[in-house]
């Protein structure tokens, strides 16, 4: 029997008398490109602050690679192989996207603490980012800063600083949010690309890009798990249509 990547059971949480997520039970495979989806105010960020450790549960448990990290820090859970993106990116606009990689990089291989020295000091160091940026086609833009690049190049640079942590688990939160319509399969693109050794949950609204990249799908509805299956499944189900696909629901 083989290792599930990433497994939840009966995960909760809850605000005062509000449920934000309930009971959701939910298993990814090694190697799979899962998606999650569903309608505003279905609980989806609050769920991955719930796998990554931002937030604590109120109930349930997460398990990755088959260890329970419920009660483990967001530290705790990169270092077991867990990394994400954001929504809005979380990156430094006065670094280069070399200097921005470079620092996890280091970060994760010890030079963390020596963070203040040019990244040039480092040659395994630049060499790796430079490497990693190249297959993420930023390559030309690596040393200019941050701030001027192209929103889909920051969205890039921000899914290079999650793989530079060398993660299992690939957590990404609408990466293709405000992005160029003419960007957007590039990202899902070089995303589908990555190898089979990083399992991807993918938390998105543009269905298109669901459609296309996903092998497995997850809808989650007020917090609970609605439903779930192929890509097939999910687009001919019903149900789903009717809270989440519909012309009511201007997805």
């Amino acid at each position: 029997m083989s290792v599930l990547a990433l497994e939840t059971r009966g995960l909760s949480k809850s605000f005062g008398g509000f449920k934000a997520n309930t009971d959701v039970s939910l298993k990814v495979q090694a190697g799979a490109r899962h998606a999650l989806i569903g309608p505003n105010g279905a609980g989806k960020t609050t769920f991955i602050n719930l796998l990554t450790g931002v937030l604590p549960a109120t109930a349930g448990s997460v398990w990755l690679q088959g260890e329970d990290v419920t009660t483990i820090s967001p530290q705790g859970r990169v270092r077991r192989g867990m990394a994400r993106t954001f929504q809005i990116n979380q990156l430094f606009n006065e670094l280069t996207p070399l200097e921005t990689v470079g620092l996890a990089i280091s970060e994760r291989t010890g030079f963390g603490a020596q963070w203040w020295r040019r990244i040039g000091t480092n040659s395994a160091v630049v060499d790796e980012a430079a490497e990693l940026l190249m297959r993420m086609r930023l390559g030309d833009v690596m040393l200019r800063q941050t701030k001027v690049l192209p929103y889909g190049k920051q969205r890039l640079l921000e899914i290079s600083l999650a793989l530079a942590c060398q993660p299992s688990l690939l957590l990404l939160d609408e990466p293709a949010a405000g992005v160029p319509e003419d960007e957007r399969h590039e990202i899902l693109d070089i995303v589908t690309a990555l190898p089979e050794s990083v399992t991807v949950l993918l938390i998105e609204h543009d269905m298109e890009l669901v459609f296309t990249f996903a092998d497995r799908i997850s809808v989650l509805v007020q917090g609970m798990l609605f439903a779930e299956g192929s890509v097939e499944e999910i687009s001919n189900d019903p149900r789903v249509k009717a809270v989440y696909l519909g012309e009511e629901a201007h997805v």
